[in-house]
């Protein structure tokens, strides 16, 4: 009698611990993206989204959260969501970005989410109306020194990792670009570029690939360290004028930062796994994005360190959110 009134404590408490990661996930997984239907964040969602639930045989569904460069999305996710591992967020460069180039920023993306798995990486390409002189980007820098002022960039939102890319080609070419953002997105700033009314911008390759198809924008260069498949005859701006240069877009997956350790080390493994796949780089390949995969800890240092770089880089180019 004793030892049954010793064990009968015991297994009332092994009834109560959760169930875990061996259990994870036994319902409905939501994935938050902070930007619009259609654009490249959003795509690079629903991607994730369909690998996790073929692989934990349950649904994965994907919310919008638009509103203020990502950051609402990324806000209902920090502050607003039980940190159970049922509701995760795809965010990247433009939050790192975000944390010093915005004033009122209601979250820290360091110390509010935790960094569960790096999903992918996206260069850009700097592209010009054909109606302007230049043809590469040393071209460029010494025709902006001809004319300080006088030429302008446009960019689909304030705070993207397309306008942080001409900040830093300015500063670290010693140029005066005017900077001209269009809150209504990538669609009004097309158009205008297309026409003539704005003269260069840096954008994705999905957007960008059929216009230079056309022959409607010329490219001068890609952001990324390495030339991209996708466009293998341009160079990047580091071979083309501006040693050194480097800039890639990235996205990956973060939870509430109370979120249990077992399920965020299950999450990432299973995202890994699904980036290792020839499925997922198939799908990948069509925006000039590459696999990104990494552990928990690399990503939580990685992103800790894309805030450090950006904040220096909206301090010495002066760029402004208003």
């Amino acid at each position: 009698m004793r030892r049954s009134l010793m064990l009968g404590p015991m297994l009332l408490a092994l009834t109560a611990v959760p169930a875990g990661a061996q259990d994870y996930p036994n319902r409905v997984v939501k994935l938050v993206a902070p930007f619009a239907a259609g654009g490249s964040t959003d795509v690079l969602t629903r991607i994730t989204a369909a690998q996790l639930a073929s692989r934990w045989s349950q649904s994965v569904v994907v919310e919008n959260r638009v509103g203020a460069s990502g950051r609402i999305g990324a806000e209902v996710v920090a502050k607003n969501t039980v940190p159970d591992g049922y509701t995760l967020l795809v965010a990247g460069a433009p939050h790192a970005i975000g944390a010093s180039l915005f004033k009122k920023v209601n979250y820290d993306l360091a110390k509010d989410l935790v960094a569960i798995s790096n999903i992918a990486t996206f260069p850009s390409v700097i592209v010009v109306h054909p109606s302007m002189p230049v043809k590469s980007v040393k071209e460029l820098i010494a025709l902006a020194r001809l004319r300080p002022g006088e030429i302008n960039f446009a960019s689909p939102n304030i705070g993207s990792p397309n306008h942080l890319v001409m900040e830093l080609m300015k500063t670290m070419a010693r140029i005066d670009l005017v900077h001209i953002p269009y809150k209504g997105g990538s669609g009004q700033m097309m158009g205008d570029l297309v026409g003539g009314q704005v003269q260069l911008a840096s954008m994705g390759f999905p957007p960008a690939i059929p216009q230079l198809k056309s022959g409607r924008l010329r490219a001068l260069a890609v952001s990324s360290a390495k030339r991209s498949p996708l466009l293998p005859q341009v160079p990047t701006v580091s071979e083309s004028g501006l040693p050194g240069f480097e800039v890639s877009s990235w996205y990956g997956l973060f939870g509430p930062v109370a979120m249990p350790k077992d399920i965020v080390a299950k999450v990432n493994a299973d995202m890994r796994a699904a980036l290792a796949g020839d499925e997922m780089k198939a799908k990948l390949a069509p925006l000039g994005a590459e696999p990104a995969p990494s552990s928990a800890d690399e990503f939580s240092c990685y992103v800790r360190a894309e805030i450090d770089k950006w904040a220096k880089v909206v301090k010495e180019s002066g760029a402004s959110a208003d």
